[in-house]
């Protein structure tokens, strides 16, 4: 048994943070049935990259976000497709969604109206800014919630303008958001039997991730300068271009200073008590950081790992996505599983990258076909039969 086993989520989210977080619940166990446009489906089912199979090609930006769910294609703005939606929402314990605020409110889909269908559900609204507030309305996607979060201003070389990370951190860390509070929603639920209304804001999340940053800001009032690789209150930590054009990244704390000086024959630096603790060497950053770098230029990456390891030195190579997908160590952990699709054929995929004991193992399943389970959830879920699913689709309600 998994251990979300047994929970519903009713998915009427799209393209990736909302979406990421129910692929996580349904690889815990819930059961998710995804809502779709009719015709179109997810957004994200036309993005870039498409792998090609056998069959034709797939969105790969789709599959890694909406493995092991079931879809259903529902027209929200057809009064049939309204019905369809209250009445699986009797039947589930979560609802996810990130429509634009006062979008299902419209459509008499918000919290108040399905909280009297169904008074245990969990509905959590996922917007940008919230449903309160002098934003409420605006519109934004990831990179937005980044610039305004505060992340840009902190990523970037020292002296250069601000940067994205190379991953969409704002969709990613939303949906590890949202998945929390379901989790923590349904426990508040058991508790009392009574369901409820999440709102989370995407740029809150990001503001919540300030954390050191905000702490420099509060102890200090310093607003933390973009330092590419380096940490504003520790030294060293930081990228090193090695011998051979590769890098590799060491974080020093004071009881690593003396093997690092070791490893690296910087015998000055280790005697000199002044650099012995990390004050010291934050206050001298710039000799500190001068000599690892020119150490670190006489060495190849293999050598200077070597070199780090033998003396317990925490240090990692800058790993390129091949190489990350091809460590051993990342292959011992199964961090790279494979999934049976219908078009494509064998697949790769990234599974829940947690281990249990006492339940079941998270299993990366694939991602549906548009539409693929409308007819078996519209006759077993809510009774409907053949005829009336044909004239449903007729409609243009499914």
């Amino acid at each position: 048994m998994k251990p979300l086993e047994g929970i519903r989520i009713l998915d009427l989210s799209r393209v990736l943070a909302c979406p990421f977080a129910s692929m996580i619940l349904a690889e815990l166990g819930a059961e998710v049935t995804k809502v779709e446009q009719p015709g179109s489906g997810d957004e994200t089912r036309s993005f870039e990259p498409f792998a090609e199979g056998p069959g034709g090609s797939v969105s790969g930006y789709f599959m890694s976000c909406n493995r092991s769910k079931r879809s259903v294609t529902v027209n929200l703005r057809h009064a049939e497709g309204q019905a369809i939606i209250r009445g699986l929402a009797a039947q589930a314990d979560v609802l996810l969604e990130n429509f634009p605020v006062g979008t299902l409110k419209r459509r008499g889909l918000d919290w108040p109206s399905l909280q009297g269908v169904n008074p245990r559900l969990v509905y959590l609204s996922c917007t940008g800014f919230g449903q309160t507030g002098p934003y409420a309305k605006r519109k934004g996607y990831d990179t937005v919630f980044q610039a305004m979060g505060g992340l840009m201003s902190l990523t970037g070389e020292r002296g250069g303008g601000p940067v994205k990370p190379g991953l969409p951190v704002a969709d990613l860390t939303s949906g590890l958001w949202v998945a929390i509070a379901v989790l923590t929603a349904l426990r508040g639920r058991d508790a009392t039997g009574q369901g409820g209304f999440v709102d989370f804001s995407m740029l809150d999340g990001q503001v919540s991730l300030l954390t050191i940053a905000a702490a420099r800001w509060f102890a200090l009032a310093e607003v933390p300068p973009r330092l590419g690789t380096e940490h504003p209150g520790r030294v060293p930590t930081a990228s090193f271009r090695c011998r051979d054009g590769r890098f590799l990244h060491i974080t020093c704390s004071d009881q690593h200073w003396a093997p690092l000086c070791r490893a690296l024959q910087l015998d000055a630096l280790g005697a000199d008590a002044g650099l012995a603790a990390n004050a010291g060497r934050v206050a001298r950053r710039a000799e500190v950081m001068d000599a690892l770098t020119a150490a670190m230029a006489t060495l190849t990456r293999a050598e200077a790992v070597a070199a780090l390891d033998a003396q317990d030195v925490p240090n990692g190579p800058v790993l390129a996505l091949d190489e990350v997908l091809a460590d051993e160590h990342v292959a011992a952990r199964g961090m790279v599983a494979r999934v049976a699709h219908p078009v494509l054929g064998d697949f790769p995929a990234l599974p829940v990258p947690l281990r249990f004991d006492g339940w079941d193992q998270p299993v990366a399943g694939r991602p549906p076909l548009l539409g693929e389970h409308t007819d078996e959830i519209l006759r077993d879920r809510l009774g409907y039969d053949a005829a009336r699913i044909a004239s449903l689709r007729e409609a243009g309600a499914i």
